[in-house]
């Protein structure tokens, strides 16, 4: 061994003895498939996307290079299509515990598992208001995902969400009575159009016998009132900031099971378009719309995003 090659290793041993290796995982993203179940003539259908991390408990695959306690990647997305095989997906939550509960209870240098579940809105196909028994259209009205980790000899810990479900409303809502300044430009509204792509992610807390698929159903149904409102009439919206905190409230006071809920509003502006130069008056029949772009690395400049964490206090 030369003298460079023996520099070379003490000052690699000597910044690995002053380093501290805070976290170090790897997992397989963006398993997709469909899974398929069938009772008779009628079938049922769950086409989701996985992600499953691990953190081992030691790092030398990392530090050393030592791939012995490793399980490649291609094994985890292997268990994950065998678990959907032999126990289905009663529910996204029930599936991500599994995913959880295996890698625990088969692999002993697992110190920590997370798996990441969401679906693809399939709805079965009704036609004349009788349900297909075989044939499904996709609806985008939101797409429900799911969390579940677990660190060895720790509690299962599950989370619930939807996000990328777009909700308006055209009146009943305005924004009046912010601070000014030099520098304010933006007029006060008291009737306008709100409208946002919406993200809500609540935790359950340690895992317990939940109906996942009903608690699911009724949050969302609690987002839906308390962004709208009483069908007849609505409920005013005074800031974007009021309705995340108004759904954040609905959603605690109706559902028990959650213990913290977050939601990220992401605000799509409509300004009405003046048609004076056309010879017309516009009632706010025309709007012109602003939006965040999803794809583009620069923010829109009309973009808002509203984000609010609450935790329930027993």
């Amino acid at each position: 061994m030369t003298d460079v090659q023996i520099f070379h290793n003490d000052l690699k041993k000597t910044l690995i003895n002053d380093l501290e290796v805070l976290n170090c995982e790897y997992g397989k993203n963006t398993i997709k498939f469909l899974r398929l179940h069938r009772e008779g003539k009628k079938h049922f259908v769950k086409e989701v996307e996985v992600c499953a991390h691990l953190r081992l408990t030691s790092p030398q695959e990392y530090l050393e290079g030592n791939n012995s306690l490793v399980i490649p990647t291609d094994t985890i997305k292997n268990i994950v299509l065998v678990l959907a095989k032999k126990n289905g997906i009663p529910s996204l939550e029930e599936f991500a515990i599994d995913i959880c509960n295996h890698f625990m209870t088969t692999f002993c240098q697992v110190a920590y598992v997370k798996a990441y579940v969401q679906e693809v809105p399939w709805q079965r196909l009704h036609e004349d208001g009788v349900p297909h028994i075989h044939s499904f259209i996709c609806v985008p009205d939101g797409i429900r995902f799911c969390e579940a980790e677990q660190c060895r000899n720790g509690p299962l810990i599950v989370f619930g969400g939807i996000k990328d479900l777009k909700l308006m409303k055209t009146t009943q809502s305005g924004f009046e009575g912010f601070y000014k300044n030099e520098h304010t430009t933006l007029p006060e509204r008291h009737d306008r159009i709100l409208c946002g792509e919406l993200f809500c992610k609540w935790s359950y807390g340690e895992c317990k016998d939940f109906d996942f698929n009903c608690i699911w159903k009724k949050i969302r149904e609690c987002i839906l009132e308390a962004f709208a409102g009483p069908p007849d009439c609505g409920e005013y919206s005074r800031s974007y900031q009021k309705t995340v905190n108004c759904i954040q409230m609905h959603v605690l006071s109706r559902v028990s099971q959650v213990q913290i809920i977050e939601v990220v509003l992401n605000n799509t502006f409509y300004n009405v378009v003046d048609m004076k130069n056309l010879g017309l008056t516009n009632d706010k029949e025309v709007s012109k719309c602003f939006k965040y772009n999803l794809t583009a690395l620069c923010r829109n400049t009309q973009l808002q995003s509203i984000a609010a964490v609450l935790h329930k206090i027993k």
